[in-house]
């Protein structure tokens, strides 16, 4: 972790249970303080923040927390209001929506909300984020890029995230839409950092001493570049197949955990339902 905090991560996947038994996003409410948690609910990200924001309260208000606030940011002078400040530092719980990483950071990037959360999370609050939301997370963010095709150096692009989370880079809506492509190529443009790309309706809390727990109903795959025997990222051009060896790969259910520290995997528990 980069910033010296006390709060965690709660990085989701996209498109969780939001009418069943909501394992992830009980598990954000539990750890943000329950019923008597203050929520806030950050819809910038969105372009439809009236409907999903509307949605995460009634969620969240049915799952047990009695404080739920809305804040729908949606330029660089909302982002400086001293009352959404406010809002945003006695809140015990932060949960971004889904839809576009970009808008979050060029909206919220630098501003006083953005230096609010930062607060918030090094004085112990509970970040979540969905999707669009998860992928902001990290210091390097993926923003766009083709899943369908041989891993290449085209294969994505990429730019500055929040930087809540040190080290890595994040991938949503993983196994669903076939993203193991372009996290590969993201791992092979820098080794050093590790890719997680994690499943629908699936979520990765991060503690802060770096543990993360696999919570949620699918998985989560890590590539840790750091042992590549050899990659021709360097001198093929973008359009030409990538070639890389030696990618340690795991893909962790729940029940698992994985140090992010000393980059190994480890079994929590042999039946995460018990």
């Amino acid at each position: 972790m980069q910033e010296k905090a006390s709060g965690r991560l709660l990085i989701i996947g996209g498109n969780e249970d939001k009418y069943g038994d909501c394992t992830v996003l009980r598990k954000f409410i539990e750890l943000a303080g329950g019923r008597k948690a203050r929520i806030a609910v950050m819809t910038t990200a969105t372009e439809l923040p009236q409907e999903v924001g509307d949605e995460y309260r009634l969620i969240f208000s049915d799952l047990g927390a009695e404080t739920v606030s809305v804040l729908n940011i949606d330029n660089r002078e909302e982002a400086g209001d001293r009352h959404l400040v406010a809002e945003i530092e006695q809140s015990d719980g932060i949960f971004f929506t889904g839809g576009d990483q970009l808008r979050l950071t060029s909206i919220l990037g630098g501003s006083a909300v953005d230096g609010a959360i930062r607060r918030s999370f090094r004085r112990g609050a509970m970040i979540a984020g969905t999707s669009a939301g998860a992928s902001v997370m990290s210091h390097t963010m993926i923003v766009g890029g083709d899943s369908s095709d041989t891993p290449k150096k085209s294969a994505l692009s990429m730019a500055h995230g929040m930087g809540l989370i040190d080290e890595v880079v994040i991938d949503q809506h993983f196994a669903q839409r076939g993203r193991i492509n372009r996290l590969l190529a993201a791992v092979s443009q820098n080794p050093h950092v590790l890719g997680i790309g994690i499943d629908e309706d699936t979520a990765i809390l991060v503690a802060p001493d770096g543990k993360c727990e696999i919570i949620g109903s699918q998985t989560v795959t890590i590539l840790d570049g750091k042992q590549i025997g050899y990659s021709n990222i360097s001198e093929s051009k973008r359009l030409d197949p990538l070639a890389i060896s030696n990618v340690i790969l795991h893909i962790l259910a729940p029940g698992f955990g994985y140090d992010l520290r000393q980059r190994t995997p480890y079994l929590i528990r042999k039946n995460p339902n018990s």
